[in-house]
């Protein structure tokens, strides 16, 4: 129904900047919530940052300053803009949306297939 597919990861120096890209396609009415996760090996996946259809962010303190998310709603895509990456970023980053089918008209929790970001030191 709803399809997530990221973009973007890949391998940086610390330091650096990377920027992700999540579109939504498929049969959609309409989505609310976009956000970014992410799971390093042995740890649970967190929260990053989130941004709701009009606009109002929420972020994790330790990428406060850091990293910006946003997102062109005419477009259904999330971006996530990460500076000043550090080696504790290193991730699968991974796209989340609360979206609403066509049918049924019901929110569904979305995931995409997730993204490798690796930060050198």
């Amino acid at each position: 129904q709803v399809q997530l597919v990221e973009s973007g990861g890949g391998l940086v120096q610390s330091g650096g900047s990377l920027r992700l890209s999540c579109a939504a396609s498929g049969s959609i009415f309409s989505i609310n919530n976009m956000g970014w996760y992410r799971q390093a090996p042995g740890k649970q996946r967190e929260l990053v940052a989130a941004i709701t259809s009009g606009g109002s962010t929420n972020y994790a303190d330790f990428v406060k300053g850091r990293f910006t998310i946003s997102r062109d709603n005419a477009k259904n895509t999330v971006y996530l803009q990460m500076n000043n990456l550090k080696p504790e970023d290193t991730a699968v980053y991974y796209c989340n949306a609360e979206a609403v089918p066509q049918r049924p008209r019901l929110t569904f929790n979305y995931w995409g297939q997730g993204t490798q970001v690796t930060v050198s030191s």
